[in-house]
């Protein structure tokens, strides 16, 4: 039978849970959250929980518990709860989760009503009729989550979320929490707030909610949007199973700098590819209908720039020409947009002057007119009051004013559309309109979602075995198959088994596979890279040799003592969790010292050696690239990362990745991106005159280029041809080649195509990636690939916002890399129609 005790502090009520079989589980009571910690530490004089918050992964918190009497003694702190100095007594209560079990059976409605879009605007003119100003503005409010977080402003009450809840102040929650809280959250708006108006409750669902898949960053290098439409449906079935309405992604900002730490979260560096993944992630959130009840809302961020980060830094200013933003940065926005995306979340940097949130140029004038979206738009956490930061407001009361104006749904975290909106309407600042546009997009949505009908639809326990089941995970497992890419190899890879293999460094026997912006409890168990490697039958050594920065006394001595006896080494390396994502830009991208140093070491045995790596942003590897045999980019693969790289490494399949982000050569090139401009002084490799677009101390080329990766076996492209060379404005042309597999291995190559406008109205980039094929062939097989180019494909967006070509020479690239040496060039006139 399990034991259950509890502990209380500042925060609430932690609950910790005992199985006979010692398996031990947490639950903070008041959040209704369940966890399991990251490591149970168990001694002579009691037990050790170790926990972390996804925000801060590097900071474990350990509570120390020690028996005493019937209970335990509790002292330290644990996640999201805080300091503890106390006694853990048995808990006899019933657990949020407990009570939703109990009474969810009475409260489905099972309703499902299709309304057409007249209906649902006819639904919502009569709701609206209903509404007081106050309770309008609460649907332009979402909570953190917490009951300790307070709404109310200097001259109003102070309450908790759960009594605005109930008093029709929030339309929507963060929900860093579990069912159980949402459950009783949503009880409160249904049954307590005058209207009954649903909440929505939103999460950060990133690369996966307990099914954990590769980086986005990753998964970007499969080339295979139909694949990651498949792997969102899951985390939407998952994550909508457990009461999420709405995921806060795709993130689709442009990535050209590997020092912002938020590149792990990027599809990478072109606008082209990042539109593609775009479209696939929202439909593969947004499924067939927003009705059903395995779907998610899409939540495209962050608009606009917030990539372009000036230093790389995170948060910092962004400065982009209007024809920059247009041809890249909004590109994977619009693809969005047109794929039916719900929302979007804005971002915190300064553009133009001016802050995004309260941006009316861009977030209304563009977006919404522009661009056509007219769903939810919703502020990055905290960024209204950052407006008063960045000084363009002198108070929360302008920030406010100058977001509504800038067309903000929804304010996220903060209070001041509360606090100060009626107060601007009466000073006739702000229009009421403005808000009955903002909350008819909101209402909107909770009708087309179903949530007005039945709204705990989406608490489905009933569903609990489906969340991270064998068949969710294998689609991580296919997902990170084609994720991974082979940057380097001599022939070293695949490896064979009868070899001996030493396994060195820290990401060989490490869990830390999943990677940022993820909050699975799954990750404590998953499979390591030593494990998956012994399960398949190799002999493994294994030494960790070093930390991911700190050097271990005698470290490097003892892996290289193992190393000596082995045949082959593989050297596991790369950053944690922590190195990458949300506010963890880096000066430099160097791996760390500690492992360097433990590299170098390796090298000096002259054993064929193979680097294995484990990170989430591009990496300087001109070391390797110059003293190892192989080197495999795996990134952060998530869930079956371990059975997927044993998997990679001894040839059981063959890697097919090709990096959707250049990787520089030194640092000092960056940014350094593939669809750069030409310049007035290129250079050409080997040009000797030195007034040139060059550097003095170094090249301009990076190590690997955009679209690079190799494979186990080797691919011919060959008749590389058009149906025509000359094609009218409104006709199209027909770009073919043949693509055989002339290696003794099965494997898939991407052939991409790219143009160069060679004379336009405004300078257009050397290259421009416009499509791409992913093909899989046997080996000796060979099959036909073409590609259809019409003016839609070839076209720019000038000042106006329009789609532009102006007829001339069009330059066509057909291969296997943005690099020139790996293309085929074709010329094309392009005439008046």
């Amino acid at each position: 039978m399990n034991r259950r005790y509890s502990v209380t502090n500042k925060s609430g009520t932690l609950m910790i849970e005992m199985a006979d079989s010692e398996k031990v589980t947490v639950e903070i009571i008041e959040l209704g959250m369940g966890d399991t910690p990251l490591e149970v530490v168990r001694h002579e004089e009691g037990l050790i929980l170790k926990s972390s918050f996804f925000m801060f992964p590097d900071v474990i918190h350990e509570l120390h518990l020690t028996p005493e009497e019937d209970g335990y003694i509790a002292k330290g702190s644990y996640a999201m709860f805080g300091e503890i100095d106390g006694m853990a007594k048995p808990f006899k209560g019933r657990t949020k989760y407990e009570v939703m079990l109990d009474e969810l059976p009475s409260k489905k409605t099972g309703i499902s009503i299709g309304r057409s879009e007249k209906e649902i605007q006819e639904a919502i003119d009569s709701l609206m009729a209903k509404m007081t100003l106050e309770e309008k503005i609460g649907q332009m409010s979402q909570g953190t989550g917490r009951n300790v977080a307070a709404i109310g402003s200097e001259k109003d009450e102070v309450i908790s979320e759960s009594e605005a809840i109930a008093k029709g102040m929030l339309g929507s929650v963060i929900a860093m929490t579990g069912p159980g809280v949402i459950y009783e959250q949503q009880k409160l708006a249904v049954e307590k707030s005058r209207l009954g108006i649903p909440l929505f409750f939103c999460q950060d669902v990133i690369h996966g909610y307990e099914t954990i898949f590769p980086i986005p960053l990753a998964w970007s290098c499969s080339f295979n949007p139909d694949l990651l439409k498949k792997s969102m449906a899951v985390a939407a079935k998952e994550a909508s199973s457990q009461g999420l309405v709405m995921g806060f992604s795709p993130m689709l900002d442009i990535a050209r700098d590997p020092r912002w730490g938020r590149v792990s979260e990027s599809n990478g560096e072109d606008p082209y590819l990042c539109s593609m993944m775009s479209k696939a992630h929202v439909e593969g959130f947004q499924g067939e209908s927003l009705g059903a009840d395995d779907t998610l809302l899409a939540c495209m961020k962050h608009f606009v720039g917030y990539s372009a980060a000036e230093g790389g830094r995170d948060y910092n200013t962004t400065e982009i020409s209007e024809t920059t933003l247009n041809n890249v940065y909004l590109r994977p926005f619009q693809a969005g947009i047109e794929s039916g995306a719900a929302s979007i979340m804005n971002a915190f940097n300064v553009l133009d002057g001016m802050p995004l949130v309260g941006n009316k140029k861009l977030c209304n004038d563009h977006l919404r007119d522009k661009m056509a979206f007219d769903g939810i738009l919703l502020s990055d956490f905290g960024s209204v009051d950052e407006l008063v930061v960045h000084g363009v407001a002198r108070n929360n009361k302008e920030a406010a004013e100058l977001a509504l104006n800038a067309s903000l749904d929804v304010e996220m975290g903060v209070r001041n559309y509360h606090s100060h909106l009626k107060e601007l309407i009466d000073e006739g600042k702000v229009a009421e309109t403005m808000i009955d546009t903002a909350v008819r997009r909101v209402l909107y949505y909770k009708y087309k979602s179903g949530l007005m009908d039945d709204p705990f639809k989406y608490l489905q326990p009933e569903k609990n075995l489906m969340v991270g089941c064998e068949d969710h995970m294998k689609a991580s497992y296919d997902l990170a198959m084609e994720s991974a890419v082979l940057l380097k190899n001599n022939g070293t890879l695949p490896l064979n088994k009868e070899l001996k293999v030493a396994l060195i460094g820290p990401k060989g026997d490490s869990t830390d596979l999943y990677g940022p912006w993820q909050f699975s409890k799954l990750e404590a168990g998953a499979t390591t890279i030593k494990e998956a490697l012994i399960n398949k039958g190799f002999k493994v050594d294994y030494a960790i040799g070093s930390e991911i920065e700190a050097v271990i006394e005698g470290g490097i001595e003892s892996a290289v003592e193992i190393a000596k006896d082995a045949d082959v080494i593989l050297l596991a390396l790369g950053e944690t969790k922590g190195m990458s994502g949300e506010a963890a830009s880096k000066m430099d991208i160097h791996l760390p010292q500690a492992q360097m140093k433990m590299a170098e070491a390796m090298a000096k045995l002259g054993k064929p050696m193979v680097t294995l790596l484990v990170n989430g942003r591009p990496l300087v590897l001109d070391w390797f690239e110059n003293n190892v045999d192989s080197i495999l980019e795996t990134w952060f693969l998530g869930a079956r990362a371990g059975e997927a790289i044993a998997d990679l490494l001894d040839g059981t399949a063959n890697p097919s990745g090709k990096l959707s982000m250049t990787f520089p050569k030194h640092a000092g090139q960056i940014p350094i991106y593939y669809n750069h401009l030409r310049t007035g002084r290129p250079y050409v490799e080997g040009d000797r005159n030195k007034f040139l677009s060059k550097y003095i101390d170094g090249p301009n080329a990076p190590l690997y280029y955009f679209g690079y990766g190799l494979s186990y076996t080797d691919f011919e492209l060959s008749d590389v041809k058009m149906d025509k060379d000359i094609m009218p404005m409104d006709g199209k042309v027909c770009v073919s080649a043949k693509l055989k597999n002339t290696g003794l291995m099965a494997g898939s190559e991407v052939i991409q195509l790219y143009c160069w406008d060679t004379v336009a109205r405004i300078a257009r980039p050397v290259k421009e990636l416009i499509g791409f094929k992913k093909i899989h062939l046997e080996p000796g097989q060979e099959v036909s690939v073409s590609f259809d180019v019409t003016v839609d494909n070839l076209s720019y967006i000038n000042s106006n916002y329009e789609k532009a070509l102006e007829p001339g020479e069009v330059i066509l690239y057909i291969g296997t890399s943005a690099c020139d040496k790996d293309l085929i060039p074709l010329t094309l006139e392009v005439v008046e129609g």
